[in-house]
């Protein structure tokens, strides 16, 4: 039996998550029917991160274990192979020791998330971006977001379908920038909560459009309600963009 850790880029628009849902299609399920097709046996897929419908990824990182004699280039030839025409990609495929788990071993989760700011609607990104024509301010999102990094109780934050038992998170990046047309949003932590960076942002876009003063999104995270929340962002807009692991 050997162990394999995937790195996968999804388009996440066609997929009810990458989890495995009752209904609808997931990432989980093609990835896991292609490795079944490949090598007979029942394959199970561990991610480092779960993303809602609509989320993309450019590098999440997953693993499985494969009885079948399989070099590592071969599983990822055939694995994009199997997986046509599903909009996944198996960008790269190692063999790793046995007590290595993509969710449990990683240190650290990136996410990053695309606003196209301009008049004109999005038609090469459409559904990989959040459309807003209005002008957003992008320095003072990026002051605002400061008060949410550290550690904090991310109620406010936090989807009320949350499962996490502890709504303390140590937020250690939340950085915004604007390049061209685009203001993109930076957030980096060991692990979020449901819906954490999207609400963020929601609030940062609030800021960015002058509806919010700079101290309301500090406010909101003091209240630790999810009543508090100003706007959930869409999801089409997050991408998962690195799991981090010990060297």
């Amino acid at each position: 039996m050997t162990r394999f850790a995937l790195t996968l880029e999804f388009d996440g628009t066609p997929f009810v998550g990458l989890q495995r849902q009752a209904t609808g299609a997931s990432v989980q399920q093609s990835v896991e029917e292609a490795a079944e097709r490949i090598t007979g046996e029942e394959v199970t897929l561990h991610s480092a991160g779960r993303t809602d419908a609509g989320v993309h990824a450019l590098a999440m990182r997953s693993h499985c274990d494969i009885a079948k004699d399989l070099t590592p280039f071969r599983l990822m030839e055939a694995l994009n192979a199997h997986l046509r025409p599903d909009p996944i990609a198996v960008t790269a495929c190692e063999a790793v020791a046995d007590d290595w788990h993509a969710r449990f071993s990683c240190i650290g989760r990136r996410y990053t998330y695309r606003i196209l700011n301009r008049r004109a609607p999005p038609t090469l990104t459409r559904d990989r971006v959040w459309h807003v024509a209005r002008d957003l301010d992008a320095g003072a999102m990026h002051r605002a977001a400061q008060a949410l990094v550290g550690r904090h109780d991310f109620t406010t934050f936090r989807s009320v379908q949350c499962q996490a038992r502890d709504p303390v998170k140590t937020l250690d990046r939340l950085d915004v920038e604007r390049k061209g047309d685009e203001v993109l949003i930076h957030a980096a932590a060991r692990s979020f909560l449901h819906h954490q960076v999207r609400s963020m942002v929601g609030c940062l876009a609030l800021v960015g459009l002058g509806r919010w003063r700079e101290d309301r999104v500090g406010e909101a995270l003091a209240a630790r309600e999810r009543q508090a929340l100003g706007l959930n962002a869409p999801p089409h807009g997050l991408y998962f963009v690195e799991a981090v692991y010990p060297v």
